[in-house]
């Protein structure tokens, strides 16, 4: 099994590629804490994605097939009633509503 990558391992990789990128001619601008990087810090974010930049398309509605859904949905499936396979114990009361005995019953 391999070792994970440590934080520490990746911090010094990340500056020895910018060592290298200076070596070559490369300048790194630094920018003061706080600055964004968007043009205008007021107001919401505005989403770069075209998708939600396009006008809204109106829906086909398929009342069939919702319909077939509904029926679906609506039926409701009568299950089978257990039928009792042991027997059980019953008690058998008197005229007064005095227990007189248990008695197995099979059903």
């Amino acid at each position: 099994m391999k070792k994970p990558i440590s934080k520490a391992h990746i911090r010094t990789e990340i500056e020895q590629q910018i060592a290298d990128y200076v070596e070559r001619g490369g300048a790194v601008s630094e920018i003061e804490r706080g600055i964004s990087g968007r043009e205008s810090a007021i107001g919401p974010l505005k989403p770069d994605n075209s998708n939600f930049q396009q006008p809204k398309v109106g829906r086909t509605y398929l009342p069939e097939v919702v319909a077939a859904i509904e029926s679906r949905r609506n039926k409701k499936v009568e299950k089978p009633k257990p039928s009792r396979r042991r027997p059980y114990k019953k008690i058998i009361y008197d005229d007064f509503g005095e227990p007189l005995r248990w008695e197995w019953v099979e059903e």
